[in-house]
């Protein structure tokens, strides 16, 4: 009899736990679309990808741009930090353009590393053409032996650095904890921002952003991995305009 209940109870927890729980916890603002909700209010939409996401078919994810959710923009990661390219890189962008996606390029700053050493490095590995969006800079990594103030002092020359010879202010990619902490700074707010906050209705911070990164588990057709998914805070016109003329 004990033993009868005791099963009883191992299925009972088990069937809570797969079908009941998910549901309880799934969700329920947005738009179901790539086996993620997309917040509403949004008409342009756009990924971001490296090696991770593996070769991707970028023909089969060209139809994506007359989805009803359909994706327009992707930023494609180049390099990080003073030596690092991206294997898929060159592929990738050039695919982008090819495939009439707006593109941009990415590098993930190391803090450890010369930032002049870092730009350099970037601006060797990435041509920007007409029509590309600002290169960006993606700050995630916190800064270990460098005070905070130095941490920004260095970081304001990577951005002098890409800005002087792209003619364009970079975009600034982080998530909003890592904002409020280490680049909480007015001088910081000249730069549009790219922030990252996900499976929530609304980001939570509460300055100006141009970007959100909104979920890291989009299933789209042409990818094997699952993606990130983002969003931009405006039209597609007000998109453009934010290219390089």
């Amino acid at each position: 009899m004990l033993l009868t209940l005791l099963v009883c109870a191992v299925l009972l927890f088990a069937f809570w736990r797969l079908f009941i729980r998910p549901e309880l916890s799934r969700p329920t603002y947005g738009t179901e679309a790539y086996h993620v909700r997309v917040p509403d209010g949004y008409t342009v939409h756009g990924i971001d990808v490296s090696h991770h996401q593996g070769d991707i078919d970028w023909e089969k994810l060209s139809g994506l741009q007359q989805a009803d959710i359909p994706i327009r923009f992707v930023f494609i990661k180049a390099t990080e930090g003073g030596d690092h390219a991206d294997r898929l890189f060159e592929e990738n962008f050039a695919a982008a353009r090819e495939q009439g996606f707006v593109r941009g390029a990415y590098h993930f700053y190391n803090p450890a590393t010369d930032p002049v050493v870092q730009a350099d490095f970037f601006i060797q590995h990435v041509t920007l053409e007409k029509g590309d969006l600002p290169p960006v800079i993606d700050v995630e990594k916190a800064p270990v032996r460098l005070q905070q103030r130095s941490f920004y002092a260095q970081l304001s020359i990577f951005l002098f650095r890409l800005e002087a010879h792209y003619g364009v202010r970079p975009i600034i990619y982080t998530s909003t904890k890592f904002k409020e902490r280490y680049l909480n700074y007015p001088e910081l707010e000249r730069y549009p921002l790219w922030i990252a906050h996900y499976h929530v209705e609304h980001p939570a911070y509460q300055g100006e952003w141009a970007f959100w990164q909104h979920t890291d588990r989009a299933i789209l057709p042409g990818i094997e991995e699952k993606t990130d998914l983002n969003v931009f805070r405006g039209t597609m016109k007000e998109l453009q305009a934010l290219t390089l003329p």
